[in-house]
């Protein structure tokens, strides 16, 4: 994977090229239920340029290429080792099963994340029923997290804050990282589908610092051959519960009392070869939305890679997408954001002092066969300008807005 970010003039500039091999194994069945799977993974710097170094006039660190390596030791060019996967399943039923120990996260909030060498791995249990066609269950409880671009593993609390922390609500650095108490997370989610319908319902609950509700509804509607309206909406109910992670509120990664709603919708028309879609997302001002960075990506509809409006309020997003499918090794994306964020000097609701920005996406995914059949590439080229006062101040630009992005990545799976 090679990433590379081009910024205004006068502000630092950024490579990196990151090579990984992952190893893995996965027993048959023993017993007829029981199954054993680990997963290494290794990963090296083989180029870039400095990723310690911080911007000579803003004094910020690199944000995207250290991500490839480690954020807690941006300089070094050690071999990366992270044991990621390992853990045993007990497959019941028709197709239901139980794993326990080390495993990739798949829930809308506690996910693998993208476009980094290696993803977010979390370790606990879950439990995944699928003995009815139409209705699905998951529940899961975790205790530690190896978060993507970190190495070793950590207890729930200790792994809020291994990200950049932002602002507290007066506008000094947040002092939450390593002072957030909380043993576990306890998930549970339900789809069903009914209809042209399928429903989402999820609650994710973080001992002792937060809880989200989180509902989902999308529908497919045919309109001919080959073709359909597409529909969705997603509502989200955030509060702190316990005392946000640290009983002193100048150290809570949620402050007490926080409250947000978030409401995001699509309407989409698709066909074999072509899909287009029209997003929008609101953020209350009630308070900031808060879900920890390192655990993954928020699911709304107007996420674009790169960026995310977690830790803000009163946010309005919108955003249009363009797909390209003319056959299945090849894929072409458009996306074009704009996200009316608060001021950047409004700390209690823009915790990561980012102004309101326009984005571009230009994406292309191809799958190869024959010869190099097994490889997959992806090319990913984004622009983000701002829409909203910087004060002349470059920190509220570098690595934010008036910038350039661009990702060349490569994969091979046996």
């Amino acid at each position: 994977m090679f990433i590379a970010t081009d910024n205004q003039p006068g502000l630092t500039d950024s490579y990196a090229l990151g090579m990984g091999v992952g190893l893995g194994y996965q027993t048959p069945r023993l017993f007829g239920h029981l199954q054993l799977r680990g997963w290494a993974f290794f990963s090296d710097n083989v180029l870039s340029s400095d990723l310690a170094r911080r911007d000579l006039l803003t004094n910020q660190p690199n944000r995207y290429e250290v991500g490839l390596f480690n954020l807690q030791n941006p300089g070094s060019h050690a071999l990366i080792t992270r044991l990621e996967e390992l853990d045993t399943q007990y497959h019941f039923g028709k197709k239901s099963v139980i794993t326990v120990g080390r495993q990739l996260p798949r829930s809308p909030f506690i996910n693998g994340q993208d476009g980094r060498l290696s993803p977010t791995f979390a370790e606990g249990v879950k439990l995944e029923w699928n003995e009815s066609s139409q209705t699905k269950i998951q529940a899961e409880y975790w205790w530690r997290m190896a978060p993507r671009s970190t190495v070793g593993w950590h207890n729930i609390g200790e792994s809020i804050g291994l990200y950049p922390v932002g602002v507290d609500a007066t506008g000094k650095a947040a002092q939450y990282a390593g002072k957030t108490t909380s043993a576990s997370i306890f998930q549970l989610g339900i789809t069903h589908k009914r209809g042209a319908i399928i429903w989402q319902f999820w609650d994710t609950h973080v001992l002792n610092v937060f809880n989200v509700a989180y509902a989902r509804a999308d529908a497919a509607l045919p309109a001919g051959t080959g073709r359909q309206f597409i529909a969705g909406l997603q509502l989200a109910r955030e509060w702190t519960v316990g005392t946000g992670g640290n009983p002193d509120p100048t150290l809570a990664y949620s402050p007490p009392n926080n409250r947000a709603t978030v409401l995001s919708g699509r309407i989409g028309y698709q066909t074999t070869k072509w899909a287009a879609f029209l997003n929008a997302t609101r953020i209350t001002g009630e308070g900031r939305f808060l879900m920890p960075r390192e655990w993954g990506r928020e699911p709304f509809y107007t996420f674009l890679m790169r960026e995310r409006n977690e830790g803000f309020g009163n946010v309005t997003a919108t955003g249009i997408n363009l797909f390209y499918t003319p056959n299945s090794r090849f894929k072409a994306e458009t996306s074009v954001g704009y996200s009316a964020l608060p001021d950047v000097k409004d700390y209690r609701l823009n915790k990561y002092g980012m102004p309101a920005y326009v984005q571009t996406n230009l994406g292309v995914t191809y799958r190869f066969a024959g010869l190099l059949n097994g490889f997959d590439g992806q090319l990913l080229w984004l622009y983000k300008s701002a829409a909203g006062a910087t004060y002349g101040a470059d920190r509220y630009v570098f690595n934010k807005v008036g910038m350039r992005h661009f990702n060349l990545i490569l994969n091979y799976k046996l």
